[in-house]
């Protein structure tokens, strides 16, 4: 057999001129980056990832197996199978008082995030302002560039507990706006919003026309006050896009099982991208899910439980070593201020893995009013937090 020779035609450019300039221009996750940063590492503790260290109860892991050996490795329909979705709309109308129906108005995505980018997607026009209060979630900013829209920051102060207030949303409105992205409670600082809080937002809301995406994956995760969704507020179900998941609470970060719920032309938009980008939901993960959701709520409370005794532990630490940190009241991060050491965040986190062998994300990676602070994830054992405060006690004295 004659072997064909193969040359290969020299190139005038490198790979990357290929590749649409929106997309050379987004940084990397600069939570991943500390999470690589201290992978296979022994001696390095990491507070880095909002990740549950509890595993996914038995009962829901034996669910997902018992319906793999019966063979359910079918699609599922587009917006998820009918009872998990029904489940889903009387678990938030028995939680957080929200009313959805399962046909029409609520969709099973692969996560939050899924749901987040199907939201965006299915409202930008290119040019618009899509408004987002920070420190936040670091994907809202670049998930709204790649849609077309143009992400508006809205810093928010320690001072204000980081919580969203009228003034600062009503000095970044513009005729431009049309969504604001709400994600209470707060990653990264733990911030919540009362009822009261909400108030003057929906009266924003309403006076400049805007639709609501509302990430609420950390809505079990409150300590002294119950979660109040926004799509509770009065005016508000119709304007709002309620994004969830099983990840944080629920303990399945892995299973990549999110929904969405709204208005039923918003979720019928989603669907379609849906549709044509993704297919529908894994269907095993659909099963665990909906076990979940049957039987899992008393494991669910028990895992609150222990996030809160972390919170105090961890806050209690901060303090006696000397650094500031206001109280979280939800999700299970805290965010100390680090300011009074003088070093950037990034020098900071930076020098604490190199020196305490502890990995925390530094702030500024969380949009406006981050820098100065550190995130620190306290869904690790009380043996690991209580170390690492230690350690970082160590380090602050070396400075």
């Amino acid at each position: 057999m004659l072997e064909q020779k193969q040359t290969e035609q020299p190139r005038t450019k490198s790979m990357s001129d290929y590749l649409a300039p929106l997309v050379r221009e987004i940084p990397p996750s600069g939570i991943r980056k500390f999470f690589d940063l201290v992978s296979g590492s022994k001696d390095i503790i990491s507070l880095g990832v909002g990740e549950p260290d509890f595993s996914t109860p038995w009962h829901v892991r034996d669910a997902c197996v018992y319906s793999l050996e019966r063979g359910n490795t079918k699609y599922t329909p587009n917006a998820g199978i009918y009872e998990l979705r029904e489940a889903i709309a009387e678990y938030l109308y028995n939680s957080f008082q929200v009313k959805y129906e399962p046909e029409g108005e609520v969709i099973v995505t692969v996560g939050g995030s899924e749901a987040i980018d199907l939201a965006l997607r299915a409202l930008i026009t290119p040019g618009d302002e899509i408004l987002i209060p920070e420190p936040c979630y670091i994907s809202y900013s670049p998930i709204t560039r790649i849609g077309g829209g143009i992400p508006i920051g809205i810093e928010t102060f320690a001072k204000d507990q980081f919580k969203l207030t009228a003034e600062s949303l009503k000095a970044a409105i513009t005729p431009k706006s049309k969504v604001l992205i709400l994600s209470y409670p707060s990653n990264p600082t733990g911030a919540i919003m009362t009822y009261e809080d909400w108030l003057p937002i929906t009266k924003l809301v309403e006076e400049h026309d805007l639709i609501v995406i509302s990430d609420e994956i950390y809505a079990e995760m409150t300590y002294d006050n119950k979660h109040v969704s926004f799509a509770f507020m009065p005016g508000m179900r119709d304007r709002t896009i309620l994004v969830s998941g099983f990840s944080k609470a629920f303990a399945m970060t892995g299973w990549r099982m999110g929904y969405a719920c709204g208005h039923r032309e918003l979720i019928s938009a989603m669907l379609k991208i849906h549709q044509y980008t993704i297919m529908c939901a894994p269907s095993m993960g659909q099963v665990a899910a909906l076990e979940a959701l049957k039987n899992g709520l008393e494991e669910k409370d028990r895992m609150m439980e222990s996030y809160n005794q972390r919170r105090r532990l961890v806050v209690k630490g901060f303090r006696d070593i000397g650094l500031e940190c206001h109280e979280p009241q939800g999700a299970f991060y805290a965010f100390p201020s680090i300011q009074s050491t003088g070093l950037s965040s990034e020098e900071f986190a930076q020098r604490l893995v190199t020196e305490a062998k502890v990995a925390a994300v530094p702030g500024h990676v969380f949009g406006m009013g981050g820098e100065g602070f550190l995130r620190v994830s306290y869904a690790y054992s009380v043996n690991q937090l209580t170390q690492a405060i230690e350690r970082i006690g160590k380090f602050l004295k070396s400075l």
